[in-house]
């Protein structure tokens, strides 16, 4: 008998069927440990909840399934003996649809005319468009497959930049070189030491005047006081799915800045997830029951 704990029993709902050898358990962490917690061999996990203590509660824990893209806040967590799976595969379409609608909200000065609207204004003018613009992806994994994608069949030119070259993809030692040419700059990778702070003021300086910043990652990964010094100059635009700190303070400059589109985290927030998320699970707890590899595992690179 394999013992699995969920967060909660819809999540037991949308990953059943599973083997009759499986024991699940419902636990998020909240109130008292269920009878048998101990037991758990595999947990799956939610980016919003804490689980420092669920994981010292199980002693026989193996596998650890987060069904978020990044898994940033596992990271320390997680003994040498778990191994540890992501969510790749389950974000990629939402969160390049956010992508897709920053970018084009952005250039076509969507924000404006809604506030125009609540105005009563009609304030036709000439905006900017997709169609031609070179983008620049940092993030050749799924998210930024996923919007690449996307980004063609608006006749965009996306260029794939990850953390080493292959073919197809530069690597982020080339961003000093690929920057100045960019449209458009979009952020869809992990949240790690190397990354953390990689948008500062030199990497912005390298933008050319009235580029665009899109932000689908992390907050960290850009510097927010480089970022809003450069929105107050007007020099750039930006749109942020996400932020640091965030959720962002009522009293933030970032509410205010120019050129700015802000939403809070949603991009992967879409009917459709639980549906997919759940079915990877149902998929991982299968195979882990039945001694099959996993899919996912997140190695020590990350």
């Amino acid at each position: 008998m394999v013992t699995v704990c969920l967060p909660s029993q819809q999540a037991v709902r949308l990953a059943s069927p599973l083997p009759d050898d499986v024991e699940v358990l419902t636990w998020d962490g909240s109130g008292a440990a269920p009878d048998g917690i101990e037991r758990t061999e595999f947990l799956v996990v939610r980016s919003e909840l804490s689980y420092e203590a669920m994981i010292e509660a199980m002693p026989r824990l193996r596998v650890v399934q987060a069904l978020s893209a990044g898994i940033d806040y596992l990271i320390g967590l997680i003994p040498e003996s778990v191994m540890l799976c992501d969510g790749r595969g389950i974000h990629g379409g939402s969160t390049s649809e956010w992508v897709l609608t920053a970018i084009l909200a952005s250039l076509r000065e969507i924000p404006g005319f809604v506030h125009a609207q609540d105005r009563h204004e009609w304030t036709q003018h000439v905006t900017d468009e997709l169609a031609g613009k070179k983008v620049l992806v940092i993030g050749a994994g799924d998210l930024g497959e996923h919007t690449a994608r996307r980004l063609r069949a608006f006749d965009a030119e996306p260029t794939m930049v990850a953390r080493h070259a292959r073919e197809g993809v530069h690597g982020v030692d080339e961003l000093a070189e690929l920057l100045p040419a960019a449209d458009v700059v979009v952020l869809v990778i992990p949240m790690t030491d190397e990354t953390r702070h990689l948008v500062d003021r030199e990497f912005l300086a390298k933008m050319h005047d009235g580029a665009l910043l899109v932000n689908a990652s992390r907050g960290p990964v850009v510097v927010t006081e480089d970022l809003l010094a450069e929105l107050e100059s007007r020099r750039v635009y930006a749109a942020l799915d996400v932020t640091d700190p965030e959720p962002l303070p009522a009293d933030n400059p970032l509410w205010r800045a120019p050129n700015l589109l802000l939403t809070p985290h949603v991009g992967g927030n879409v009917r459709g997830f639980p549906a997919r998320a759940y079915a990877l699970v149902h998929d991982q707890i299968t195979r882990y029951a039945a001694g099959e590899p996993l899919i996912n595992v997140v190695d020590s690179a990350y």
